[in-house]
């Protein structure tokens, strides 16, 4: 029975999932590889010779992946991956502290989205508008408290 499955994996088709998870994509695969964001980041991160814009534009169609091309993939269009990442606060924060050249005004813009970003964009991102990410933090009573608390030069009236 086992032969028979071995086989049988042997002659099966191979998609492009097991292609990328098991180093066997070729340059021939780039086409269905940037159907989906994900395949498109591990292509680029993987395929020597890949097309880098091409699998920039499918990777960019979701923060995350926009974001680890950003940070992984050597010659990455930082604006064009910051537009995508900016689109949720978690990954916006993360733009803003891990990628060199990264418009901290832009990422905080998106990350003020949400009262935890905002307070930790102000904690953790030198140059952060402290005053705009106080506004958007004092939305939670907690981390209201919080950015009292831990931010240095935290108007506290203005919670």
């Amino acid at each position: 029975m086992i032969s028979r499955i071995k086989e049988d994996a042997v002659r099966a088709p191979k998609t492009i999932i097991y292609k990328l998870d098991n180093g066997l994509a070729t340059l021939s695969d780039e086409e269905e590889a940037c159907t989906n964001p994900r395949w498109a980041y591990y292509f680029a991160r993987n395929v020597p010779g890949a097309n880098i814009e091409k699998c920039q534009e499918a990777a960019c169609k979701d923060p995350g992946y926009a974001y680890m091309f950003a940070r992984n993939i050597p010659g990455a269009d930082i604006e064009k991956c910051q537009e995508s990442a900016c689109k949720d606060p978690w990954y916006a924060y993360c733009f803003a502290m891990y990628i060199t050249g990264a418009n901290i005004g832009k990422c905080q813009e998106a990350a003020c989205k949400d009262p935890y970003y905002a307070y930790k964009f102000a904690r953790d991102i030198p140059g952060a508008d402290k005053e705009k990410c106080q506004e958007a933090a004092c939305k939670d009573s907690y981390y209201a408290y919080c950015f009292a608390l831990y931010i240095p030069g935290a108007d506290i009236g203005k919670c």
